[in-house]
């Protein structure tokens, strides 16, 4: 026999013999009832067919208890990871995450944004795209809730937000002296003009390399592209470059570790690391961001690593925390 269909609280609480604020209670926190009572109301629901409407009973309260994300790619594994940690932070306390993909495009990005304000979220946590992002949305947006910017920075300040992310300067400062010291001078592989990182960790390369003295130098890369796709664009750059025999024997510092992915297979598929004798090349190429496949790589990258903590106060506040960085 098939279960009766109960559509609201109301008919619920008729049909199971529970009170509203009680069953209110218990579907918002089990805890909230007596052991006895939490029992009662599971083993009277297994009689009939009822979802809990879990949006629907946040809307009208003063808060939500939902966070909104929004992140460039779940195929990147960087945000997957940061994924992970904020749903994590956020169950311990007490919120529940809303995530979306702005899918590297202008129009899902603010999208994004304007579902989040009709869901009345109590704050979110977006890696905007920045030089192709909707600043207009984020103004709107921020004078219903508090954002924190993650990872890159938007087109330009937003007042009452917040940005945590990678200090660029120092971390690209710190593993240019750390090639220098061990080899070459690295001969910086820009990113693709995507997000403030791309500009800031070009502009640290820089101005690292004239601190120490060294004339720094960049890749020649094709104008105007806007691919997501790092891995591929780091392939092709570098096996158009390879092929041609330049940067054969050069110290590499990729802008982040998908392009140095892309880099490495192109000079697997030349065969730089290990030439026909066995003896080693003098080709190293380094990354940054500490992508997780970084040290399953042959060879492994050398790359920044940074420490991600994410914690989420219950409050009109939001906070994710990274530590230094470091060398791995």
């Amino acid at each position: 026999m098939s279960k009766p269909k109960i559509n609201t609280m109301k008919e619920l609480s008729k049909a199971i013999g529970i009170s509203r604020p009680t069953l209110a209670r218990f579907f918002e926190d089990e805890a909230k009832v007596l052991p006895s009572t939490s029992k009662k109301i599971k083993d009277r629901l297994e009689g009939v067919d009822y979802v809990y409407n879990f949006l629907a009973t946040r809307q009208n309260r003063k808060t939500t208890g939902l966070i909104g994300v929004i992140v460039p790619r779940f195929q990147d594994l960087f945000f997957a990871s940061l994924l992970d940690s904020i749903e994590k932070a956020a169950r311990v306390a007490g919120y529940t995450i809303i995530t979306q993909s702005s899918h590297g495009e202008k129009d899902y990005e603010e999208q994004a944004v304007n579902k989040l304000r009709s869901m009345n979220v109590d704050g979110a946590i977006i890696a905007p795209l920045g030089i192709e992002g909707n600043f207009e949305a984020f103004k709107s947006a921020v004078s219903d809730f508090p954002i924190i910017f993650a990872d890159s920075r938007p087109s330009q300040p937003l007042p009452n937000s917040d940005f945590v992310g990678t200090d660029n300067e120092k971390s690209i400062g710190l593993i240019v002296e750390y090639l220098c010291r061990g080899g070459k001078a690295p001969i910086f592989l820009a990113m693709p003009n995507l997000n403030t990182n791309a500009i800031e960790r070009k502009e640290a390369y820089f101005e690292k390399m004239r601190e120490l003295g060294i004339q720094p130098e960049v890749v020649d890369t094709p104008k105007g592209n806007s691919s997501w796709q790092f891995e591929q664009y780091g392939f092709e750059v570098m096996d158009s470059h390879f092929g041609q025999g330049r940067y054969v024997d050069a110290t590499l510092l990729c802008a982040n570790d998908r392009i140095a992915i892309g880099a490495i297979r192109a000079a697997n598929t030349h065969n730089l690391f290990f030439g026909g004798s066995g003896s080693r090349s003098e080709l190293r190429i380094a990354g940054h961001d500490d992508h997780p496949l970084s040290r399953y790589i042959f060879p492994s990258i050398t790359t920044v690593a940074q420490d991600q903590r994410v914690y989420l106060i219950k409050s009109r506040t939001l906070k994710i925390i990274f530590t230094r960085a470091k060398i791995s």
